[in-house]
């Protein structure tokens, strides 16, 4: 073949016309090659399953959107796993709590993140397609419940026949009412011998006016009495408003992240219809998008060839969304062209960040691993705030702002589960508001950016002020003193007090939220043994007496330490805290002074004292003179090596410990 080249290069051949190349013939191996091109094929489409043919058949009359909301471990998660099975969604008797996805939920038994699912289930030889929401019951997650209100026309209000109305109880009921959702009650638990159905039938008439004719009594852990809660829903529960002809109207409930899919979309379908191909804009973004795949939640991510007015699905792209901030919870999509012709959504309120942590890593070597960690779990969880920071003592890390407590707590949980992260957690902080004489006002996250001003002293600042929460707590009469003591200990004012029955009471306190986050619940529950409940609500901003209270070691702030407390508890809390870390610090070759300072007074101390070498041991007779010699040497030696060593060493366990 290099010989055929070489006699076609020394006769100009490549200078010839292609028409004349084309009668020449290699002697190996024809100098043309044939290609055959595959006929050209359309893309076939999928067949249609019987699922997909059930629900097109259903009109938008037969569709039920629902959720089910009660105080947390009323039975919410179990009763909806009878109803998955009594719809043949699930088999019976399989995997417990199907829609509590995540390992921290199924750990501690709650609900952490609302859960979706579409079942279709037949009443009077008709077909209707029901969306169920399992929704959480902690005060902390309240805005997953809030969301999916948005998505139903009715909810399944539960209540433990043993406990009765509970706190979170009321706060979910008055949320409901206020969206306008029909509410079906539903008695749970009454197969436990300390159930009392007809005193729980009796407070939900006088405390929400709901009709006890129309309760559905149920035992959802042994399955009696839940064949009947799905036709209370489709009697009582409205269809959704909608029209498939109108142009496409849909609203974004919920987001979660894929590691291949990108950012899916959970939507209600107000109008139109949805398939995979379509061209949809974000209102909010102005971003557009081509429908990569459209279907529903059965219980897992199950493909549909469209979506209809009315349906409850997800929904992702392709290309796929790969950054989260552009799903923003409560905005409005519509096919591009169409945005003049549709509404926009009012959408939901973003929740705030109430509870503030610092994150650092054991080790910094782990620094690019933890941060990996907490961006792939805020991607899921958008109410968590995030923002770096750096501690002198403890090195680069991250303050994180959550709904609450329990909120933060479970996303610790899931850092240390699924990730294996090593993490020390500063204690939890509120923010506080400085209102400065020029007019300013100034909301402070950070103590330790917070000044050091002493109050009720002329200073810069006008007024020093912290965040007030409205509380509710529903109790057993025979602990009303205990849990009032408990209240007036943590500054609490007295709003109210009611009996909603002969033994159970309703009590309204104002809060500082900073009491509320240092352990108030767990408290409340130790008086109580367990038998109180309670809920809280956002109030207003209160002037008061608060400092900034720090932890000095030789005279050098540990920073992220800090904490803005009122005045009355600075004295308590510093005499806690230099016990508690020199317990921690190892002894060192020269002193350490561990002080507690409030603004700029100290109102604690302790000190740990210096190895010391014994150099009187050598001396038997010797003179007075002599001994105070040699000590007068050793106490110079002790100013030169802390001037030359400086700071002391703390080690990393030592934080880890005092912050535990």
């Amino acid at each position: 073949m290099r010989l055929w080249s070489q006699q076609l290069c020394r006769s100009g051949a490549f200078n010839t016309p292609r028409h004349v190349l084309r009668g020449l013939k290699s002697p190996t191996r024809p100098w043309s090659r044939k290609f055959s091109v595959s006929p050209r094929r359309n893309a076939l489409s999928q067949p249609v399953g019987d699922l997909e043919r059930r629900i097109s058949d259903i009109p938008l009359e037969r569709f039920r959107n629902f959720c089910i909301v009660a105080h947390v471990d009323h039975g919410k998660s179990t009763l909806s796993d009878r109803l998955l099975e009594l719809t043949g969604t699930i088999a019976p008797g399989g995997n417990k709590q199907i829609l509590d996805k995540l390992d921290v939920e199924r750990e501690r038994g709650i609900t952490v993140k609302a859960q979706t699912c579409s079942m279709i289930y037949n009443y009077n030889d008709q077909d209707y397609l029901l969306h169920l929401v399992d929704t959480p019951g902690h005060v902390d997650f309240r805005a997953e419940v809030s969301r999916s209100y948005a998505s139903c026309g009715g909810a399944l209000l539960l209540v433990d026949a043993s406990q009765g109305i509970q706190a979170q109880t009321v706060a979910n009921f008055y949320l409901a009412f206020a969206q306008g959702l029909h509410l079906v009650p539903i008695v749970n638990k009454v197969d436990l011998p300390t159930a009392d159905p007809p005193r729980a039938l009796e407070q939900m008439e006088e405390t929400f006016e709901l009709d006890p004719a129309k309760a559905v009594l149920v035992s959802a852990k042994t399955g009696l009495g839940v064949e009947g809660v799905l036709p209370a829903v489709i009697e009582e529960v409205p269809p959704p408003i909608g029209d498939h002809l109108k142009p496409l109207k849909l609203l974004l409930v919920d987001s979660w992240y894929s590691n291949y899919k990108g950012v899916i979309l959970l939507v209600r379908i107000f109008d139109g219809q949805i398939k995979a191909g379509d061209h949809i804009t974000s209102f909010a973004t102005g971003l557009r998008y081509t429908v990569g795949e459209v279907g529903i939640m059965h219980p897992g991510q199950t493909p549909q060839t469209m979506l209809r007015a009315g349906q409850v699905g997800y929904i992702y792209f392709n290309p796929g969304m790969k950054r989260s901030q552009e799903a923003k919870v409560g905005d409005t999509y519509t096919t591009v062209g169409a945005e003049k012709l549709v509404e926009r959504l009012p959408g939901f309120e973003e929740p705030k960040a109430m509870v503030f942590v610092a994150a650092f890593p054991v080790d910094q070597g782990d620094y690019a691993h933890l941060e990996d960690s907490i961006n792939q779990i805020t991607l899921n969880d958008r109410s968590v705030t995030l923002q770096k920071e750096s501690s002198e003592a403890l090195g680069a890390g991250w303050r994180l702002g959550f709904l609450g407590t329990l909120h933060c707590s479970v996303f610790e949980d899931r850092l240390r589960q699924e990730h294996g992260a090593s993490i020390i957690i500063t204690p939890p902080t509120v923010p506080f508001k400085v209102a400065w004489k020029d007019g300013r006002e100034e909301i402070i996250s950070n103590p330790a950016h917070f000044p050091n001003l002493e109050p009720g002293k002329n200073g810069p600042y006008a007024e020093l002020q912290e965040p007030f929460v409205s509380v509710t707590i529903t109790l057993p009469e025979e602990y009303l003193g205990k849990v009032i003591e408990l209240c007036e200990s943590n500054r609490g004012e007295q709003k109210g007090l009611q009996f909603f029955t002969a033994t159970q009471v309703i009590l309204k306190y104002d809060l500082p939220l900073a009491q509320l986050v240092d352990d108030f619940f767990g408290k409340l529950k130790s008086l109580t043994k367990g038998y109180a409940s309670l809920d809280y609500e956002e109030s207003d901003w209160r002037k008061s007496n608060i400092i900034k209270l720090q932890l000095l070691v030789n005279k050098e702030p540990i920073d992220a330490v800090a904490r803005v407390v009122h005045y009355s508890q600075a004295e308590r809390l510093g005499r806690q805290w230099v016990t508690k870390f020199k317990e921690h610090v190892d002894r060192q070759m020269y002193e350490v002074v561990i002080q507690a300072v409030a603004g700029k007074r100290i109102v604690a101390r302790e000190t740990i004292k210096p190895f010391r070498k014994d150099v009187l041991s050598k001396l038997h007779a010797s003179d007075i003179s002599r001994r105070r010699k040699l000590l007068e040497k050793q106490k110079e030696g002790r100013k030169k090596l802390t001037a030359v060593a400086g700071n002391i060493s703390i080690d990393q366990k030592a934080f880890q410990g005092f912050l535990s």
